[in-house]
């Protein structure tokens, strides 16, 4: 067996896949997501890293003593940890959610030093980057950076007390805004501007770089020391892989909680929006798009404000009542910042043309087709960039017919819904198989780990439906214009020192 595992952003899941693709065992453990401030989303190290060894340790225990032939890693990208000369933490871990670095961002986007920062490290200046994160120290902890010896990232520190190395790899460097995607380098320009040296961060290995377990991490997990460890690549590019995603004209679209539409394309590639990032998944392979904050949560949302406790398949058996369209009700949903919001901006969530006749399965049913109108946008800005002829869905929204129907028709393209669960680890062990030299291709092997995945259910366009979001999305581009207005006044409103605007 090959065990994947995933560390994200409130939990770790270990899943080891016998390499004939005949079984699998799986482990999770959670851990807190600590805010102690408005908009800090932190955690604790070591505590993400015990929990790490537990689910391992009950993932490799579950196989029942097969052999397990190396672990593949994957993490959450864009998080942030300071360490000191003993390598322990000096500050906690900064994931991605947390904004303390908005302002940093800002100013990089209104002076213009953004589009040259996308342009060269593929990644969008935003408060997830680790460039802004260490311009937000500088700016307000420097006595926390002079005791700080090394920068690194999420994966790296679990690479690191499951090996002893102190490394980090092609596709996590390529998500922290510092990293030259053209030339492979840590980009000197972009080290001054956040205040940091080369030596203090990482070597940059493949994704595909094989490390050996130490042996205090082997007896904590159950596995003979010397283990291959493959250091693997983000979450992201890996989710792509696991779906089998990979061929160059599909697009891989996630629906969970949030939700992502990427493609995979030979080089780095980035767009003149400043809106997609663009990863490695390999030396050859990169996976550009965009990551969404408003995704299935925005129909959980809609029942909690709406005072309706039922879970989310009641919440939509009440949206299917509803005719498409929603009876001309119209939901925007950016209830939080997004990361590839339409036009590169995100307005203020809002219902549009709300009336008395309108239920709750309304606004329900609204809150779905306007998340799959926001992914149709991103995918049409993505396709202008390189051609994408059909897209396989993952993600458990997908369970849902409703969420299957109308994305379908929004997409208005070929769609199957990948049959498999465990993406991101599943994609995790197919690298690791590739590193290990089990197979030479990547196709070849995440079909060899999950026979069904390369097929995938089909799902149906119904042209009228399809026609009727056509339109919809005709009249979209004017509706973001009005709510981005109507933010810009809101926010003139909650500030009483802002002078009156025309």
């Amino acid at each position: 067996m090959i065990v994947g595992v995933d560390v994200g952003t409130t939990a770790v899941r270990a899943v080891a896949f016998a390499l004939d693709g005949t079984a699998r065992h799986v482990a999770t453990r959670e851990y807190p997501l600590l805010e102690p401030m408005p908009g800090w989303q932190v955690q604790e190290p070591d505590v993400l890293m015990a929990a790490t060894v537990a689910a391992m340790s009950a993932c490799v225990a579950g196989t029942a003593g097969a052999e397990v032939v190396a672990l593949a890693l994957s993490s959450a990208r864009y998080g942030l940890i300071g360490l000191d000369a003993a390598m322990a933490p000096v500050t906690p871990l900064l994931t991605r959610r947390d904004a303390r670095s908005s302002e940093a961002a800002r100013e990089l986007r209104s002076s213009g030093q953004s589009r040259e920062l996308h342009r060269l490290t593929g990644t969008p200046v935003h408060p997830m980057n680790p460039l802004c994160k260490l311009l937000w120290f500088a700016r307000h902890e420097p006595y926390l950076c002079t005791a700080t010896r090394w920068w690194i990232g999420l994966k790296d520190y679990v690479v690191h007390r499951l090996t002893g190395m102190l490394v980090t790899e092609l596709s996590s460097a390529s998500g922290t805004g510092m990293f030259d995607v053209h030339r492979r380098l840590w980009s000197p320009a972009v080290l001054d501007l956040a205040g940091v040296s080369e030596s203090q961060l990482p070597p940059v290995l493949p994704t595909t770089a094989v490390l050996r377990l130490s042996p205090a991490a082997g007896r904590a997990v159950g596995l003979p020391s010397g283990t291959p460890v493959v250091v693997g690549a983000g979450d992201g590019p890996l989710r792509s892989l696991g779906a089998a995603a990979i061929d160059p004209t599909v697009g891989g679209l996630m629906l969970g909680a949030t939700a992502a539409l990427r493609t995979v394309v030979g080089a780095p590639l980035t767009d003149p929006a400043e809106t997609f990032s663009c990863g490695a998944l390999t030396d050859d392979a990169w996976v550009v798009g965009g990551a969404l904050s408003n995704g299935g949560n925005v129909v959980r949302w809609a029942g909690r404000v709406l005072g309706d406790d039922r879970a989310a398949p009641a919440l939509l058996d009440l949206a299917e009542r509803i005719a498409p369209g929603s009876d001309g009700l119209v939901m925007l949903p950016y209830l939080r910042a997004d990361e590839a919001p339409p036009q590169g901006c995100a307005p203020p969530g809002a219902f549009l043309g709300l009336r008395s006749e309108h239920s709750r399965g309304h606004l329900v049913r609204a809150a779905v087709e306007g998340v799959c109108l926001q992914l149709a946008g991103v995918r049409d800005r993505l396709a202008e960039l390189t051609p994408i002829d059909s897209v396989r869905l993952t993600g458990g929204a997908f369970g849902s017919p409703l969420w299957r129907e109308v994305m379908a028709a929004v997409l208005d393209c070929p769609v199957r819904v990948a049959g498999v669960a465990d993406h991101v680890t599943l994609g995790a062990a197919t690298l690791g198989l590739f590193a290990i030299g089990h197979t030479a291709d990547l196709q070849e092997a995440v079909t060899q780990l999950d026979p069904k995945v390369a097929g995938g259910e089909p799902v149906a366009v119904d042209p009228a439906l399809a026609a009727a979001y056509r339109g919809l999305r005709t009249r979209l581009p004017a509706l973001l214009t009005v709510a981005g207005r109507l933010g810009e006044i809101l926010d003139a409103s909650a500030d009483l020192s802002a002078p009156a605007r025309p």
